[in-house]
């Protein structure tokens, strides 16, 4: 969430690592009040923060690691965690220096300097895991540690980096139990966050109970909380009626989230705008079937996003037109200029003109999740209700899903995208440049070129020129296909508050938001 923080809205079980199981528990702690059982479908892939760019991942790490920074609720700008100030100095947003907390220590009773910082993100960089978070990282050129003041050198500048800072790239661990080379095996975590993991059980749960060494911004959990983890939103929504759950996030089918009231007095029901968004993303690898560009403008021409939305989605989903989504700077509406509306008759044309054999014929991927197989289904129908292409759906498990995109072996795929921070470079900088965690082989001078020049002010919506001329050029090369926004939903029962805090697209998720009354 590559290393890409995919939120393929996956819903099936990854395995944290071969031949482990059961329950790991830490040295006890006084648990407090009733837990909070909270219900989720995204998976977990790693326990270890260079292992994992994903959605359920992070809203651990969110939980029981501190970084540098953080966002508060609601907010569009990085402030401290773990670090008591950070800034820019010198000219040129080339240099980052950030002054740790002097009394945050770790499990071990060792106090956190800068020298673990400095380990945690080289080792973040040096195990370059193919689904970690490396890439999100790309502009870090070196990074430096003196007593409690961390320097971070960069390769061009990025206004962007101390947001990328207060990510799960970000997570500071331990440098006596982490290797430096390789991922952490086993399933305990030591980290400095508000909560101390204290059970796990891969694709099950979760068992957190409240750190009182806690030193940090967020509230001081008084009660223990539980991530239950399940294999698809349809046993979510059981969960959640048959009281096994307090609160149920991410994700509900979208027929029971169509028929929520705000008035139903024994729920409590959150809607909050969000910036999550969904791709159809294309291989564009010479050899795959969607190779040539007029082919992929070809398929961008038969694609009808409101029927998919409302067929798919029950409406409760926006059709989305742009890389990036309402809410955020640079939002434009490129997709929707260059193909206004399905056009049979175009894609014939784009089809002939590239000289290909018709059908095109190519597999569609997809992972679980709410409504992903309707959705790959009524695509296909979309683009084969024609004599143009021939689209397979095909599902694979997460793991497999993973293992294969990031192989590049697939030809097109469904993906989810949660913002990693609240601002465009997450979906530029990770969806189309260079080397993206998309794994799709797309490479574009222009568009790199953009990128970088996004990065360069501080004044965020001095970007809207090259962020403007960037979705254009993504929309006439097509490596991805824009298809729908969704809002973020958690359902709590009556007894519990926080939920408006759980999620808000800042990429942090706030288990210690929740309490009861």
């Amino acid at each position: 969430m590559r290393a890409v923080r995919l939120r393929v809205i996956a819903t099936v079980v990854v395995i944290v690592a071969a031949g482990l199981g059961g329950w790991q528990l830490l040295p006890e702690k006084s648990d407090g009040g009733k837990t909070v059982r909270v219900g989720t479908t995204d998976a977990v892939t790693s326990l270890d923060p260079a292992g994992a760019y994903d959605a359920g991942s992070w809203a651990l790490y969110s939980n029981v690691f501190q970084s540098l920074l953080t966002f508060a609720p609601g907010g569009t700008n990085p402030v401290p965690d773990a670090a008591e100030q950070c800034r820019f100095v010198g000219t040129g947003l080339l240099t980052y220096r950030c002054k740790l907390q002097s009394d945050i220590k770790f499990p071990s009773g060792r106090t956190m300097t800068a020298k673990d910082v400095k380990y945690s993100f080289d080792r973040v960089r040096k195990i370059n895991d193919p689904v970690g978070p490396a890439s999100l990282l790309d502009t870090l050129k070196s990074v430096e540690a003196n007593g409690l003041t961390v320097t971070f050198r960069l390769s061009s500048p990025d206004a962007t980096f101390p947001f990328k800072v207060a990510t799960g790239a970000g997570a500071i661990v331990d440098r006596d139990i982490y290797p430096a080379d390789a991922l952490r095996p086993g399933e305990r975590i030591d980290g400095t966050g508000p909560y101390v993991l204290k059970a796990y059980k891969a694709g099950s749960r979760a068992t957190l109970v409240p750190n009182k060494n806690y030193e940090g911004p967020a509230k001081v959990p008084t009660h223990p909380t539980e991530l239950r983890y399940f294999k698809d939103s349809d046993a979510l929504e059981s969960a959640w009626k048959g009281h096994t759950v307090d609160v149920a996030a991410r994700q509900l089918p979208p027929a029971m989230l169509a028929g929520l009231s705000t008035s139903d007095q024994e729920q409590r029901v959150t809607e909050v705008d969000g910036a999550e968004t969904r791709n159809l993303v294309l291989n564009v690898r010479a050899g795959k079937p969607l190779h040539e560009r007029r082919v992929r403008q070809a398929l961008a021409s038969l694609i009808d996003r409101d029927k998919l939305v409302e067929t798919a989605y029950k409406g409760t989903v926006d059709s989305l037109y742009s890389v990036v989504p309402r809410g955020i700077t640079g939002h434009t509406t490129a997709f929707f200029d260059a193909y206004p509306q399905p056009d049979v008759e175009r894609a014939r044309r784009l089809l002939a003109e590239a000289g290909v054999t018709t059908p095109v014929r190519f597999e569609f991927a997809y992972s679980r999740g709410a409504a992903s197989k309707a959705e790959a289904e009524e695509i296909a129908r979309q683009a084969g209700g024609t004599d143009l292409f021939e689209v397979t759906p095909k599902y694979y498990d997460w793991a497999e899903f993973q293992k294969r995109y990031t192989a590049g072996k697939l030809d097109a795929y469904g993906v989810g995208w949660l913002p990693d921070f609240p601002d465009p470079d997450t979906f530029t900088a990770q969806l189309v440049r260079t080397g993206s965690g998309m794994h799709n082989g797309y490479s574009s001078k222009r568009v790199d070129a953009l990128i970088l020049a996004s990065q360069e002010y501080e004044d965020r919506g001095r970007t809207l020129r090259d962020l403007r001329t960037l979705q254009e050029d993504v929309a006439d090369d097509v490596p991805l296909i824009p298809l729908w926004q969704r809002k973020e939903y958690v359902l709590s029962t009556e007894d519990v508050t926080g939920g408006q805090y759980l999620s808000d697209g800042t990429g942090v998720f706030r288990l210690w938001e929740l309490d009861w009354i």
